[in-house]
């Protein structure tokens, strides 16, 4: 389950954990929460709850992910794109810790700008790299494109996540560029990218699964 490279997220983890209590005497009572598509704070929480939470969330994303591959049937397919698993960990939290970084900079007033120039811009790279990883993500039950149709047939598996590998990719330079719109528009381009590259994928198994049926001579 853990390896000497798990270092590498557990010190990010950890370092998190770290910052959070160093400034938590400079937050003030109530930090902020959610953003809404203007990128203005619309939500807050209290500074307890929000210095634990968001670390202790990406904890919790890191040890599932880290447990997962030992419960899931196929975990022998883990091996064949275990570096792949083990750097969507690593994205994964540092993609968390960033965002609870902003979010303990935007409570200190130390960031003053629109914060969708922030999170837009992580949430696109996030997408690419995703896209990038996907052709090489193996048959399993817990990550990647899950349907009845890639979960039935190793060729509709890969041939799903060789389309959604382009997907994702050109999500992610979509959305990029939905920053250079504002307010509702922007966030109307960027949740169309996105969503669009994930029932696009969806789609993309069915048909594929049907395709190859057919040439098969299934019913």
């Amino acid at each position: 389950m853990f390896k000497k490279k798990e270092l590498l997220p557990i010190s990010i983890i950890i370092l998190t954990i770290v910052l959070g209590f160093i400034f938590y005497s400079s937050l003030p009572e109530q930090v902020p929460s959610h953003w809404n598509a203007q990128g203005q704070i619309d939500d807050y929480s209290g500074r307890m709850f929000s210095v634990i939470f968001f670390p202790a969330l990406t904890l919790f994303i890191y040890l599932l992910m880290s447990v997962l591959p030992n419960i899931d049937p196929l975990k022998k397919n883990y091996e064949k794109f275990s570096n792949v698993y083990f750097w969507t960990k690593v994205i994964l939290v540092v993609f968390m810790s960033l965002m609870y970084i902003f979010t303990l900079l935007a409570s200190l007033e130390l960031i003053t700008f629109n914060i969708r120039y922030m999170i837009i811009p992580l949430l696109s790279l996030l997408y690419l790299v995703l896209g990038y990883f996907m052709p090489k993500i193996k048959k399993n039950y817990f990550y990647g494109i899950r349907t009845p149709w890639t979960l039935n047939s190793e060729e509709v598996w890969d041939e799903t996540h060789k389309m959604a590998g382009k997907l994702f990719i050109g999500a992610g330079i979509i959305s990029l560029f939905s920053i250079l719109f504002e307010g509702e528009i922007s966030f109307i381009i960027f949740m169309v990218s996105i969503l669009g590259a994930a029932f696009g994928s969806v789609i993309y198994s069915y048909i594929i699964f049907k395709r190859l049926s057919k040439r098969n001579g299934d019913n």
